[in-house]
């Protein structure tokens, strides 16, 4: 008898690491009969960067509103391939924390879906990626999926 997934988290964030990644995982989900919780996480390292009297809630209500339409975009994408069973969520917070112990925790998710960083070396070197945390991290299965 096969393993089956039960509870999938795709991580995405609007590159083309995530895209790949989400094709895949709509293969997986749809395979597994399983639900689909698509995540984005808004990396407060980068609205952190922005110095604060620029910082204010234009900004802050922007990302979240990138992350929904990239979310609903995802999620149509998923119901035109047959994918109907579909949990949105965004949050805030570090990428690398949020999506192995919250989210993975929160949704009870026994694979996770994301795609290998588009960083460049040094910074890889410097802070390592989010796949990489998220492997490191997690209780349950990861794929990482590369260009």
């Amino acid at each position: 008898m096969a393993f089956e997934y039960h509870r999938i988290l795709v991580a995405v964030d609007g590159s083309e690491a995530s895209e790949l990644a989400f094709k895949k995982a709509v293969d997986i989900v749809k395979r597994n009969h399983a639900k689909m919780f698509l995540v984005h996480v808004i990396d407060t390292r980068t609205i952190t960067t922005v110095a604060p009297e620029v910082y204010d809630q234009t900004l802050a209500s922007r990302s979240e509103s990138y992350a929904q339409s990239i979310l609903n975009d995802y999620k149509e994408k998923a119901h035109k391939s047959g994918v109907l069973d579909i949990v949105t969520h965004v949050e805030v917070g570090s990428p690398k924390i949020k999506i192995p112990k919250d989210l993975a925790k929160k949704y009870e998710a026994d694979l996770i879906i994301c795609g290998a960083t588009g960083m460049n070396a040094v910074e890889r070197f410097l802070i390592g990626s989010v796949s990489e945390s998220i492997t490191r991290y997690a209780k349950c299965d990861v794929l990482v999926v590369r260009s």
